[in-house]
């Protein structure tokens, strides 16, 4: 039986919490620099026992009706894609965030899911963000990533680039070349996923683990491979499905070796589409399910075998990064329990 001493500890610890939500989405600028205002405590942690924001589509702000549909897409929506209404359909269901990279990173936001593709007719092998329609350049991406990263020393960004569309392996290699001219030194080297705390990324200056699900990662020590970085992806319209399968892979998850995405996000099936045609994903999937979500992740807890990066659509809608970051709260209350004890 807990001492009243114990209960009014555990009561001001909730009330604390509580504070702490509320206060979060106050002043979501002040995430800019939410790594580096940790407490030291946290500092040592593995980054993969840190609860991370991440966006899902996180370059897909913006799409470009005017370009061809993309190589992800099936032949008979190419197709059907020479009607420029179908165009404008598309960009309400292929539009997932909101916000640019730079207003995401400011609002907290660390992991970024990358998809990209090389363009037809495109002279040269410019690479560029790609769903269903084509997005701004990765190189403009990148330099727009690195230059928060220049002015917040302290932060750290996860590039997952996990689907490759109409690439072979000089396009690749003109896309990697990219990556290290954008960020050079700043690029962290494979190493032991438990030895990478943000004391070890600031010692060693590095602010970028780019993680690269193509075999060609083997042949450059900052490429981390994209097993290292697993995202099981519920693909489910039902928010109560979505929720039981995160609980069952945070269950699955390894406990040490790799980071882990969970993926909090809704994925509308053609039926789901072709029913809401002009109303897009945000008005038919992700605003009256977001509460929901939210709640959920309100209910988690970092470490071993708890959330590492969880991911959203349309991340300003609720104050989804701050609800992350304040989840590492958790941890400390969990050093002075042990202290206590």
């Amino acid at each position: 039986m807990r001492s009243p001493a114990g209960r009014e500890g555990g009561g001001r610890r909730r009330r604390h919490h509580q504070q702490r939500w509320a206060a979060a989405g106050a002043a979501a600028e002040s995430n800019a620099d939410w790594m580096g205002s940790l407490p030291a405590a946290l500092r040592s942690y593995p980054l993969s026992n840190l609860a991370i924001p991440g966006s899902h589509d996180s370059f897909s702000y913006w799409v470009d009706e005017k370009s061809p549909v993309g190589p992800d897409q099936a032949t008979a929506i190419k197709r059907l894609a020479r009607i420029s209404l179908v165009k404008k359909i598309m960009k309400k269901w292929s539009v997932t965030q909101n916000l640019t990279f730079k207003e995401q990173l400011e609002s907290g936001i660390r992991y970024f899911d990358l998809r990209v593709s090389s363009k037809p007719g495109d002279i040269g092998q410019e690479i560029y963000f790609i769903h269903g329609l084509f997005g701004i350049t990765v190189w403009d991406g990148l330099k727009e990533i690195n230059t928060f990263l220049e002015q917040h020393p302290k932060e750290v960004v996860f590039l997952d680039f996990n689907h490759f569309y109409a690439m072979d392996d000089s396009h690749h290699c003109f896309l990697i070349n990219r990556i290290r001219s954008a960020f050079g030194s700043k690029l962290c080297s494979v190493e032991c996923v438990e030895h990478v705390t943000l004391e070890y990324m600031w010692e060693k200056k590095y602010q970028v683990l780019i993680f690269y699900h193509y075999p060609l990662y083997q042949d450059y020590p900052f490429l981390w491979p994209g097993n290292k970085m697993p995202a099981p992806w519920a693909n489910t319209t039902n928010v109560h499905k979505l929720l039981q399968f995160l609980e069952t892979t945070l269950e699955e998850r390894s406990r040490y070796g790799t980071f882990h995405v969970s993926q909090a996000i809704l994925t509308p099936r053609v039926r789901t589409i072709a029913r809401n045609l002009v109303r897009g994903l945000k008005n038919t999937l992700v605003h009256r399910n977001l509460p929901m979500i939210l709640n959920w992740v309100k209910a988690q807890k970092p470490g071993i075998m708890g959330v590492n990066i969880i991911t959203s659509d349309f991340v300003e809608l609720v104050d989804f990064a701050a609800t992350v970051i304040a989840l590492n709260d958790l941890l400390l209350e969990e050093d002075e329990s042990a202290t206590k004890s």
